[in-house]
């Protein structure tokens, strides 16, 4: 896990900073989540579902860059921000570079289910294919991974038992 303080990796002399990403469970009135179809651009046959969000911009909070994220990359901007759910340690390969990312996830609803993804990066131009809405039953027999890879487990629990009282730390994930 991360040092809150120092936003670093905690691993010694060979710390690197990791970047601070925050991102949105979107559930629609259905309880169905919005996640992102993404693939590596420099190999298009390595696809992957995850669920909106992204690094943080000058010194917007946590919450500020959830809400900038999402109108980007979804053009939903109809929300109801809710409680920080998840928190993870993450590192992965990527447009040719490993990105290590201490993300945090949090709640939304909306009753907005049209998307218009008009502010995308380049980057993200060039390796999202699209957005869709899941039945968390059908993202369980999803056959392209999903990120965080234990997310089906913990929307059952979140629809099941609501947000929990402080966020679950969730294990590090390397890819």
């Amino acid at each position: 896990m991360a040092d809150e303080t120092s936003g670093t990796s905690g691993t010694g002399a060979d710390e690197t900073p990791l970047r601070k990403v925050a991102r949105v469970v979107l559930l629609d009135p259905a309880d169905r989540i919005l996640l992102l179809h993404g693939f590596e651009p420099d190999d298009p046959s390595l696809t992957w579902w995850f669920t909106p969000g992204g690094g943080l911009e000058g010194d917007e909070s946590r919450e500020q860059a959830a809400l900038r994220e999402l109108a980007e990359e979804t053009g939903i901007t109809d929300v109801r921000l809710g409680p920080l759910l998840w928190r993870r340690t993450c590192s992965f390969p990527f447009y040719g570079r490993r990105w290590d990312q201490d993300e945090w996830y949090y709640l939304a609803r909306t009753e907005q289910t049209t998307t218009r993804p008009e502010g995308l990066t380049e980057l993200e131009r060039r390796s999202v294919t699209g957005l869709r809405w899941w039945p968390v039953e059908e993202l369980a027999g999803a056959t392209e991974p999903v990120y965080p890879t234990r997310l089906v487990e913990l929307l059952r629990t979140l629809l099941d038992e609501g947000p929990p009282s402080t966020p679950v730390i969730l294990e590090t994930e390397r890819v």
